[in-house]
């Protein structure tokens, strides 16, 4: 079987063209990969679920007996520090769940340093 003489610069145009569209797509087009696409499904969801959460954290800290002074300790404490001083308190533990949430904990200590 014989091919005409315009097959190969055809198929050859095509691959080129294939491979420089696929460099511009993913350089300049904003396509990403699957991995890349749940990885930031995941940071934004995890940023949805800490700020529809953080006023029942706000709320958790104004309803606390001790809030007055965890609240003192989370002022005098580093910045980097408070995180972990509302995990320990238990406002960023959402119902129904064991652990805090980290997200979460980052988000009301936050507001709190606002509010303070």
């Amino acid at each position: 079987m014989k091919f005409p003489n315009w097959i190969k610069p055809a198929l050859m145009g095509a691959g080129v063209g294939a491979v420089a569209l696929a460099f511009a797509g993913f350089s300049w087009g904003g396509w990403v990969t699957g991995g890349a696409a749940q990885t930031m499904a995941d940071k934004e969801s995890t940023a949805a679920i800490a700020a529809a959460l953080t006023p029942y954290c706000l709320e958790r800290s104004e309803s606390d007996p001790k809030s007055v002074e965890i609240l003192a300790e989370l002022k005098a404490a580093s910045t980097y520090g408070r995180r972990g001083i509302v995990e320990k308190a238990g406002w960023a533990t959402p119902l129904g769940t064991e652990a805090p949430n980290t997200a979460l904990a980052q988000a009301c200590q936050l507001a709190l340093a606002a509010a303070l």
